[in-house]
């Protein structure tokens, strides 16, 4: 079957994937903000179930919507402005990974970090 499929589309095995580090991090960064998105909604909707009243949590929600889209736009533009070749080039991968780590650092830990301090700050002036 793999052998007829081959035949079929003669240079599908033989075709090495192109890179573009381009597509990989708009790609990453569309990923990350659903996780951000999802990890902001439930540690709001937690601090507003124990937030009594307070603002706090609604702030929070703001800082950190505010806070993620100056990032991305960071990461989005710093590879976007690679040309064709550059684009392609394994050379590269270095600093993707390094900018996939800090996207994934920001997108998980921005939420709990600021959430955290909100809740830290409720408790410091007597908003429980």
């Amino acid at each position: 079957m793999a052998k007829a499929w081959l035949d079929f589309v003669p240079h599908a095995a033989h075709t090495p994937r192109t890179i573009d580090w381009r597509k990989r991090m708009s790609d990453n960064i569309a990923y990350a903000l659903l996780v951000y998105t999802g990890l902001q909604i439930w540690m709001t909707m937690g601090a507003l179930r124990g937030a009594s009243g307070s603002l706090l949590p609604y702030f929070a929600l703001v800082v950190l919507v505010v806070a993620i889209i100056p990032a991305c736009r960071h990461f989005e533009k710093r590879w976007a402005r690679l040309d064709d070749e550059q684009a392609a080039d394994p050379a590269f991968v270095s600093f993707f990974r390094r900018d996939r780590i800090w996207l994934w650092t920001l997108a998980i830990g921005l939420p709990f970090a600021v959430t955290g301090l909100f809740k830290l700050l409720a408790m410091v002036f007597g908003h429980h």
